[in-house]
């Protein structure tokens, strides 16, 4: 019996930094389990992934997404897979986000916006501190149970995991 992967979608503003981030770490670590997509607002996405974000994949070994930044618009037109789980990086998209096919459960992990910091050295360190932050909660998500547990417990966990420092 083939086991029912898990499809997560990560939303950041730029879908350039933190949602790469996100999708990146998750691919790596859940790939048997999981399959780990991002989006940004589409009016504000960026038009390649931020060199922070790359520098700090690839400090920690891990592979940068092959698709380049796209708006969740991209993401329905597409029709891709319904996700599972919708998870907010950026808090200021919350508003204004679709309504996601399949009515995934969804829940907020917000990040600062840490591409808006003054200098590139900082970024990089930002960027690399988060990238450990998210690999700590997605070690997490990970672990749980979701093929046997209760959809809401497995849901407030998914959103309880936002509280982690």
């Amino acid at each position: 019996m083939i086991a029912k992967r898990f499809v997560v979608i990560f939303v950041s503003r730029r879908n350039s930094l933190r949602s790469i981030l996100a999708q990146a770490c998750l691919a790596h670590l859940g790939r048997d389990r999981f399959s780990a997509y991002s989006c940004g607002h589409p009016a504000h996405v960026s038009d390649r992934v931020h060199p922070a974000a790359i520098a700090a994949l690839a400090s920690a070994g891990m592979p940068v997404p092959l698709s380049q930044p796209h708006g969740w618009d991209d993401m329905i037109r597409w029709s891709s897979p319904h996700a599972n789980f919708v998870i907010t990086l950026d808090e200021t998209t919350l508003p204004v986000q679709p309504n996601w096919p399949g009515q995934p459960d969804a829940a907020l992990w917000s990040f600062p916006d840490i591409a808006a910091l003054d200098s590139a050295g900082e970024i990089d360190r930002a960027a690399l501190q988060m990238l450990y932050a998210l690999r700590r909660r997605l070690e997490l998500l990970t672990s749980l149970p979701l093929h046997s547990a209760d959809p809401a417990a497995i849901r407030s966990d998914v959103r309880d995991l936002a509280h982690m420092q």
